[in-house]
């Protein structure tokens, strides 16, 4: 079973700066897509930034222009660099990978859906 990581969670004043990074325990293959997502007490989890295989990007509204997502294939790793944080970005994130594997050889494929334990990022006003 592959576990993911996050890191680079904690506490900052508004206008301030983090990078979460999130790692798995073994490289993943046949990714299509690496994403983080957030939830803040009393509220649903949202997507916050997704980058899918071919390294295309798309984020949610109340980040963009502040939020870059990026990723390293070797090690199988999405980053997460937030700018201008705002108290309203304070919320538990979570890293989270989708992908599709071949699991015999007749070709049938298995979709995986991974996340991670999440960790919390605290915005002072």
């Amino acid at each position: 079973q592959v576990q993911l990581q996050e890191s680079g969670g904690g506490s900052v004043q508004a206008g301030g700066s983090l990078r979460l990074s999130c790692a798995a325990s073994r490289r993943i293959v046949g990714i299509n897509e690496m994403a983080w997502y957030r939830q803040a007490p009393g509220k649903e989890r949202e997507l916050v930034a997704r980058i899918t295989a071919g390294g295309s990007t798309n984020y949610a509204d109340s980040v963009k222009g502040r939020f870059t997502v990026s990723r390293d294939n070797v090690k199988t790793a999405v980053y997460l660099q937030m700018n201008r944080l705002k108290p309203e970005d304070t919320a538990v994130y979570e890293c989270n990978v989708k992908g599709v594997v071949v699991v015999n050889v007749e070709g049938a494929q298995r979709e995986y859906d991974y996340w991670g334990q999440g960790t919390q990022v605290t915005v002072s006003s």
